[in-house]
């Protein structure tokens, strides 16, 4: 069974750098409803006998410019960890304190954050059941901050990796075969 587990394209959205905790709210939903630059990604081509793609528009535009013409079977267990504000404030703070401190959050299960690092670990836990159960040769379009839960979630499950990363960028890869 072999899995190759990719992260969505580059989505075409300028963030603001600094804002407040409400701007940043409204910024994360409209970079979850942003379209992906059209830019060309190389992936194993292979016979996948599935594929399969969160339920945001980025992982099925990407699933379409990776596999056209084949049919996709999309997942909520494989949806990116949603980000929210760390705490409410008219303050205009940088991007990368919202990013750090609300990944923190995630990490230590803040009730402010949508979902635990409990949560997450469940969910990917399940999607690894899932595809280890299946004994497939799949394809899985997901994204850069999940997959790192669910890597770790595959590799107790006995997967082994061939091409992990610390950050994936956009279109990267992993291999993973059981």
């Amino acid at each position: 069974m072999r899995a190759v587990i990719i992260r969505h394209a580059e989505v075409d959205y300028c963030w603001i750098r600094r804002c407040t905790s409400e701007v940043l709210d409204s910024q994360c939903r409209k970079y979850d409803l942003s379209p992906i630059r059209n830019v060309t990604y190389s992936v194993p081509q292979t016979v996948y006998q599935k594929i399969y793609v969160s339920e945001l528009s980025r992982s099925h535009d990407t699933a379409k410019i990776l596999f056209p013409n084949e049919k996709y079977s999309e997942s909520r267990l494989i949806n990116e960890v949603p980000l929210k504000s760390c705490y409410d404030t008219k303050l205009e703070m940088p991007l990368w304190f919202w990013s750090l401190v609300g990944r923190l959050q995630w990490f230590i299960n803040s009730k402010r954050q949508v979902e635990s690092r409990r949560q997450t670990r469940e969910r990917a836990r399940e999607f690894a059941k899932l595809i280890g159960n299946d004994g497939m040769d799949i394809a899985v379009v997901t994204h850069g901050f999940y997959m790192h839960t669910l890597l770790r979630e595959m590799k107790k499950m006995g997967f082994r990796m061939t091409g992990s990363s610390v950050k994936y960028k956009n279109g990267e890869y992993v291999i993973a075969e059981k």
